[in-house]
């Protein structure tokens, strides 16, 4: 009985020093992106990770000439994917686009290999993801290597 206590009592001191298993889906679920321009689901999809736009701040194409966003002849309604270097893709709404494809998590609280696509400027960028808390996720688009790029915080 003696041994038993003693192995227990071993055991339960070593438990927290442990590593923990990371949640390789962390990421998955409802993220608003920097100063709430957008709502993006990130979802799984076999073994990567994906983002799609569920909803848009500002869903139509304002009305007001003097707006930076305005476009003639489309004042009011839902903004597509005019930038998009692809013509064939310009007349996509913005609602429901796949922005972020191939993401493979890389332990810990990374993801990467994957690329998002900017609707503001038309481009696409590769990007690294970080779980930077429950609650929030740096999103690391870049060129090239990582120190070429722009970081923004998403939050749920």
């Amino acid at each position: 009985m003696k041994t038993f206590v003693g192995a227990l009592s071993m055991f339960l001191l070593l438990v927290p020093t442990l590593p923990r298993a990371a949640d390789t889906d962390a990421i998955v679920g409802t993220w608003t992106t920097a100063e709430a321009k957008s709502t993006v689901e990130i979802f799984k999809k076999d073994d990567r990770y994906y983002g799609k736009i569920v909803a848009l701040k500002e869903p139509l194409f304002p009305t007001d000439p003097n707006h930076k966003d305005f476009v003639a002849g489309r004042e009011g309604q839902p903004k597509v994917d005019l930038r998009n270097p692809e013509e064939s893709l310009r007349s996509r709404s913005i609602i429901g686009m796949e922005l972020m494809a191939g993401f493979k998590h890389d332990g810990d609280d990374v993801w990467s290999s994957g690329n998002i696509y900017d609707p503001e400027s038309g481009k696409t960028y590769k990007c690294k993801l970080t779980l930077v808390s429950p609650k929030e996720l740096k999103v690391r688009g870049f060129i090239g290597i990582s120190l070429l790029g722009r970081t923004s915080f998403w939050t749920r």
